[in-house]
């Protein structure tokens, strides 16, 4: 049986890189500012929902609001945990 012919492979040579690098800026640590809202909008959150079980009934806005004191409160908080993600 006849032998086959051994092909030669030509190297790869990655493609020229077309852009050109951007330094990024190195962020800084977060502000005194942003710390304290961002723990201020989750501990008001949790506050809002312990009044609203002691006494959002004696409460005239908050006995307006009904179950919506829940949307409130937790609004509060996941608005204060998602700027957790930008915390540094």
């Amino acid at each position: 049986m006849p032998k086959s012919k051994v092909r030669k492979k030509t190297a790869y040579t990655p493609p020229a890189d077309r852009r050109t690098p951007v330094k990024v800026r190195a962020a800084g640590p977060s502000s005194l500012f942003y710390k304290i809202v961002m723990f201020g909008l989750m501990v008001l959150g949790l506050v809002w929902l312990v009044v609203n079980y002691i006494a959002g009934d004696k409460i005239p806005f908050m006995a307006d609001l009904g179950n919506g004191n829940f949307a409130v409160g937790f609004a509060l908080m996941i608005v204060g945990l998602l700027m957790t993600m930008r915390w540094r």
